[in-house]
């Protein structure tokens, strides 16, 4: 009897743990399944709502898809405006296990920001700085294996040259506005790609089909 009750208290307390271990997961699914469907009310509920310089919805699916595919967890966003493409980083990093540092100048802009990510429900997955990303770019000491450039075009260049060292090996450094349009690109975009498209151990494309001109570019190997 006594050599029983020794090998039923090992099972006994395996079972007590599979039993917590499977609560705790449906706690966990629960609570992701939960904070999905608050964000796709909000995104729905907000569709028209993204004037001052947002990025498109189509846009904000391809941030989010490049984040999961790739397991990202470490994320920089340079320009926040009023946080569509922060709530797409930040869903996305709700599955990863990542959070987002954003960067936002105008104060306006960065309140409005930080009220829709507390609406949105992402805001434990955000640090939402306000600063001028000139310096506070420089001063981050990441590192970062994704980063999601939305600024001052003509910074461009200098946002990546001061981010790069910084990037993780398979990070994605991604750029809005890099498409040509009628011929043209917005001042400074020619010049950052350019730049980009150079650089040996950077594999860059732009994205045209699924985005309205993003730019990815993987860190393939450091410098």
């Amino acid at each position: 009897m006594a050599a029983f009750y020794a090998r039923s208290v090992p099972l006994l307390v395996l079972l007590l743990f599979m039993i917590q271990h499977f609560n705790l997961t449906a706690q966990e699914v629960s609570k992701k399944q939960t904070l999905d469907d608050r964000i796709r009310v909000f995104l729905e509920n907000n569709q028209n709502e993204w004037h001052d310089m947002n990025i498109p919805k189509r846009d904000g699916e391809l941030l989010y898809d490049l984040i999961v595919e790739n397991n990202y967890t470490s994320a920089l966003e340079i320009g926040t405006s009023t946080g569509h493409s922060g709530i797409w980083i930040a869903w996305a990093l709700s599955k990863t296990g990542g959070r987002l540092i954003t960067i936002e100048i105008d104060e306006e802009r960065h309140k409005q920001a930080v009220a829709n990510f507390k609406k949105a429900g992402v805001s434990e997955y955000i640090d939402a700085r306000l600063a001028d990303a000139h310096k506070l770019v420089k001063e981050l000491p990441g590192p970062f294996d994704f980063v999601f450039s939305d600024a001052d075009k003509n910074w461009y260049k200098q946002y990546f040259i001061d981010i790069a060292p910084k990037m993780k090996v398979g990070g994605c450094f991604t750029a809005h506005n890099v498409s040509l349009r009628r011929g043209w690109r917005m001042r400074g975009i020619q010049e950052f790609v350019d730049y980009i498209q150079s650089l040996p151990n950077f594999d860059t494309t732009i994205e045209n089909e699924r985005s309205s001109g993003i730019s990815i570019s993987y860190k393939k190997e450091e410098d």
